[in-house]
């Protein structure tokens, strides 16, 4: 008899995703295309900005954001202490310093009263996370910095996520999206940059192209495609492929049923769980839209029956995927030599690093693997 194991993660494709990717196949158009172009259109209109290009990833999408932005040598970049390494790493690629404000309890999103003391002269950009799919305060942190500091959204986890009836990808100067298979829609890997400032958006897209004048689609339809384009700008080769275009076109049309169903459960797991005194449960937006990319709990280690590592080594012993939320950036080993930081000194994030544990939530699961993941940590109790 197979063994029950319920991934962290998985992601929805099948036939039609494969259809899909027939198309730019048989066509010949496999690198960045019309298949591309149509995936930008239609994430444009969805999160209503005006202008979306499709990258290779999220990490990507935030470096062409920031070297778009002039970011460089003897610029500061704030970022928040507990999020994915990437977040920190693309102000590094760009040689400017990352500067880290702690994050809030509840919403494990930065903490807009802590931003204050980070701001120098040489702030330039400031990169809020919508982690796990909740949208960070955008206008706490708006107001927390100088109008010349531009927000960089960070919405890997929050497509389709919302705040104060605007969509995230909309909310500060540029925004850029991840659609890795943990990610409520996929592209297998893949990213996009959202923004509504026309002239950010033309220097992206040069430098998502080798800096080129022109794409390599308007030169092959234009009336002189032997003829090389020009190179203005030091740009990259971040372009996205019609292959992935093609199943990003169909994911997009599952987003908000993916969600929907990812709230529902998220609902039922918060009324499953709300009588464990010892695992605090995800907050949800007041005003706006949770994306719902993961379901992420705090084990409180006073009055949890074992410690964080231990359930989670319980749960996998019964066949549940767990994860901690992510990292305390500043106590890895990379940043903790170049920036010389002490883990005490974030210390929300250090104790999320140390206590926050992701449990599956996703569009593959059953409601029988609903009901075990309770039943199991329920018993977590009775095993201390």
């Amino acid at each position: 008899m197979k063994k029950r194991f319920i991934q962290i993660a998985l992601p929805v494709t099948g036939e039609e995703e494969w259809q899909a990717v027939k198309e730019p196949f048989f066509s010949g158009w496999l690198t960045q295309g019309p298949k591309v172009a149509e995936f930008e259109r239609r994430f444009a209109a969805r999160h209503e900005v005006s202008h979306a290009l499709a990258v290779t990833s999220c990490t990507t999408g935030l470096h062409l954001a920031l070297a778009a932005m002039g970011v460089g040598p003897g610029d500061e970049v704030i970022v928040p202490a507990f999020t994915w390494i990437a977040t920190a790493n693309v102000v590094l690629y760009c040689g400017a310093t990352p500067v880290f404000v702690d994050v809030d309890r509840n919403s494990y999103n930065m903490d807009p009263a802590l931003i204050n003391v980070a701001v120098t002269e040489r702030t330039k950009v400031i990169i809020p996370v919508h982690l796990f799919g909740l949208c960070a305060d955008i206008n706490a942190i708006r107001a927390a910095v100088p109008e010349r500091v531009r927000i960089l959204e960070d919405a890997a986890c929050a497509a389709g996520a919302q705040y104060k009836g605007k969509w995230a990808g909309s909310l500060g100067d540029v925004a850029a999206f991840s659609f890795h298979p943990r990610k409520s829609i996929t592209t297998g890997e893949g990213g996009m940059v959202t923004t509504n400032n026309d002239g950010l958006a033309d220097r992206m897209n040069q430098m998502r192209n080798h800096g080129a004048t022109i794409s390599e689609e308007q030169r092959h339809h234009g009336p002189k495609p032997y003829i090389l384009p020009d190179f203005n700008l030091l740009g990259f080769n971040y372009r996205m492929t019609d292959l992935q275009g093609a199943v990003g076109i169909v994911q997009l049309d599952k987003l908000d049923s993916f969600i929907e169903e990812r709230a529902k459960w998220a609902g039922w797991y918060k009324e499953q769980l709300t009588d464990i005194d010892w695992l605090k449960l995800p907050q949800e937006p007041t005003n706006g839209r949770h994306g719902w990319q993961s379901f992420v709990t705090y084990v409180d280690p006073s009055s949890a029956p074992l410690a964080r590592n231990d359930i989670m080594e319980y749960l996998q012993e019964h066949g549940i995927a767990t994860r901690p939320g992510t990292h305390a950036v500043h106590m890895t080993n990379i940043y903790r030599e170049r920036l010389a930081h002490h883990s005490n000194d974030f210390p929300v994030a250090r104790d999320c690093d140390a206590q926050t544990m992701a449990i599956p939530l996703h569009n593959r699961m059953t409601e029988k693997d609903y009901e075990y993941v309770v039943d199991r940590i329920k018993s977590v109790s009775r095993q201390a």
